[in-house]
């Protein structure tokens, strides 16, 4: 039990620093969130060329 306490609170702690920034520099987190998006979209076309 306690391991899942210490994994919440660890969650808790990572999505309030990833709100925190993301308040603070709202433009930036966009941005990544545009590349990782087309990162993984030329991942999955790449990946089905291959079959």
């Amino acid at each position: 039990m306690s391991n899942t306490l210490y994994l919440l609170a660890v969650v808790l702690v990572v999505l309030w620093a990833i709100g925190y920034i993301g308040y603070n520099a709202s433009g930036i987190i966009h941005v990544l969130l545009v590349i990782a998006v087309i990162a993984f979209l030329l991942r999955v076309i790449k990946g089905s060329n291959k079959v």
